[in-house]
């Protein structure tokens, strides 16, 4: 599955999201002991500063465009890992591809993601009541769950009109 093109310019708002979530990921990886590599941090800059979900083939390609080398798939990859098992990344299942985290919640908090089906706009949340139901159903079950992960597939606001 083919991607949309990055904007040529990012609006101002995408900039200081970025580097809000490259903020909580430094915080989050000196509070948790672990170590935000040149390579994962270059993997999450790139995510945060795109806005909008990349596949990992996508990412080698931005990172060789930044570099001049093309990282071998496993180094990206691993670096994914990392930021997924610590929270930073999420992955969109449907599109097999990866967007960084700028909500702020904690790790194991159910995520809905509103994805467009015509631009491809994909907005994160954390909404309470869904956090709250899924508690109780999943305790009524005896059931911890691992990872709460809903996609919805629609319209957004820009493309219904």
């Amino acid at each position: 599955m083919t991607l949309s093109r990055r904007p040529q310019t990012r609006p101002k708002s995408i900039r200081a999201i970025a580097k809000g979530a490259l903020t909580a990921a430094e915080d989050h990886c000196r509070r948790e002991g672990v170590k935000l590599t040149p390579a994962r941090r270059q993997i999450l800059e790139i995510l945060a500063a795109e806005g909008r979900p990349l596949g990992a083939y996508d990412l080698i390609e931005r990172v060789a465009a930044a570099t001049g080398k093309h990282p071998a798939p496993i180094s990206i990859y691993r670096a994914l890992d990392f930021l997924l098992d610590n929270g930073l990344v999420h992955r969109l299942a449907s599109r097999n591809a990866y967007l960084a985290c700028v909500h702020g919640h904690a790790r194991r908090d159910p995520v809905v993601f509103l994805i467009c089906d015509k631009c491809g706009t994909v907005i994160e949340a954390a909404p309470k009541a869904i956090h709250r139901d899924l508690a109780a159903l999943a305790a009524e079950r005896d059931f911890t769950p691992r990872a709460q992960v809903m996609e919805i597939a629609g319209l957004c606001r820009e493309c219904q009109g």
